[in-house]
């Protein structure tokens, strides 16, 4: 067997992953699964005191289901729809600076011109918005006999794929129907991302088949964190969310979970423990590039 030294090309690139796992620093994450109610107002008065428990027991990440402020429905998001910013974007800025938290806001129907999108919110310790994510993938299905939906009847699509950088690692956001779709979570473990969260409320029918599978699933695709979180259970809305908000780690093992209950889920994300799983089992270094890619074109358009 022979060697031969990689040159100082190959030093600088041993270096710098050297220096990215330095600064790597582990964190705890909180998912908020809310109990959302007809009044927009209170989910958004109750999404930011459970932002402040959750600060308060030590978190530093912390996210929100998706359509905190609403109940979910194509008929409710033209009315629950507000421009950005609007209340909802505000209370949730303002929690992030009170805190010094991390926010991931989950969703709501956010209004621009004479579309409605499906748009998720992230805000610094600060207050600075770090990224705004439009839901890629509208949930339009047909299982007969039990359920049909279709989002895009109200709800127009995103196409950009959000992606930004915290003290402790590149964060991915996705919402709910977009992780049934391994290339965008590629896409974002390709730009760096060591941690995915998607707010999704899954319902009865698919929430107890796909919703851990799906996780699990992207978790070791990418060797990635990934957290969902749902909102609390509601057997007498239009929609009933399956819940169980969830944290996957990058060995596919479920780290934390809920109920369907109204609560918080927390879980100490230990980017140390990604770091070991992608040296021991590295397939993100073994892709095969002269055999296939994988392209993100929006920004062609």
């Amino acid at each position: 067997v022979s060697t031969q030294s990689t040159g100082n090309k190959g030093r600088r690139r041993a270096n710098f992953s050297t220096f990215q796992k330095k600064m790597s620093k582990n964190f705890k994450f909180a998912g908020i699964q809310l109990s959302v109610t007809a009044d927009k107002k209170a989910n958004i008065e109750k999404a930011t005191k459970k932002i402040a428990e959750a600060a308060s027991n030590g978190a530093n990440v912390v996210a929100l289901p998706e359509c905190f402020n609403c109940p979910y429905g194509t008929k409710y998001f033209p009315q629950y729809g507000e421009e950005i910013p609007g209340p909802s974007f505000l209370a949730l800025q303002q929690a992030a600076k009170d805190n010094k938290v991390y926010v991931i806001g989950g969703s709501f129907p956010e209004k621009d011109g004479d579309k409605i999108y499906n748009t998720s919110v992230s805000f610094g310790p600060d207050g600075t918005l770090l990224g705004k994510h439009r839901k890629v993938h509208l949930f339009d299905i047909h299982v007969p006999g039990k359920i049909t939906f279709k989002e895009s009847d109200s709800l127009s699509a995103g196409d950009t794929i959000t992606v930004y950088d915290t003290e402790f690692c590149k964060i991915g956001i996705g919402i709910c129907y977009d992780i049934r779709f391994p290339e965008l979570a590629m896409l974002m473990q390709k730009k760096g991302c060591k941690f995915l969260c998607y707010p999704g409320a899954f319902n009865m029918t698919t929430g107890p088949a796909h919703w851990e599978l799906l996780q699990r699933a992207r978790a070791l695709d990418n060797q990635v964190y990934v957290a969902t979180v749902s909102p609390a259970r509601d057997t007498a809305s239009d929609y009933i969310a399956w819940g169980h908000s969830t944290v996957v780690n990058p060995w596919g093992e479920i780290i934390a979970k809920s109920e369907h209950t109204e609560t918080i889920v927390y879980a100490d994300i230990d980017l140390s423990r990604l770091d070991e799983i992608r040296d021991q089992i590295p397939v993100l270094k073994q892709k095969r590039n002269d055999v296939y890619s994988l392209e993100y074109t929006s920004s062609k358009k």
